[in-house]
C-alpha cells in the first residue's frame, strides 16, 4: 500500500512541475491540454486515502 502512496505523491509532484512549467512558457499562445492543477489535487487526494487505507490495515 504504501508503494502507492508514493506512486500517487510522485504523480501530484510531476503534476506539479509540469503546472509551473506551462505558467512560466516563452510562447503565450502555446497552451496545453492537460489539466495539470485537477490531476495534481486527484492525485493527493488518492495518497491521502490510500494512506488511510494502509494505516488501517
Amino acid at each position: 500500500m504504501w508503494i502507492g502512496v508514493g506512486a500517487w505523491l510522485a504523480l501530484a509532484a510531476g503534476s506539479g512541475v509540469a503546472d509551473w512549467r506551462r505558467a512560466r512558457r516563452s510562447e503565450a499562445d502555446a497552451v496545453g491540454f492537460m489539466p495539470w492543477t485537477f490531476i495534481q489535487i486527484m492525485a493527493i487526494l488518492g495518497a491521502v486515502v490510500t494512506a488511510a487505507l494502509a494505516i488501517k490495515g
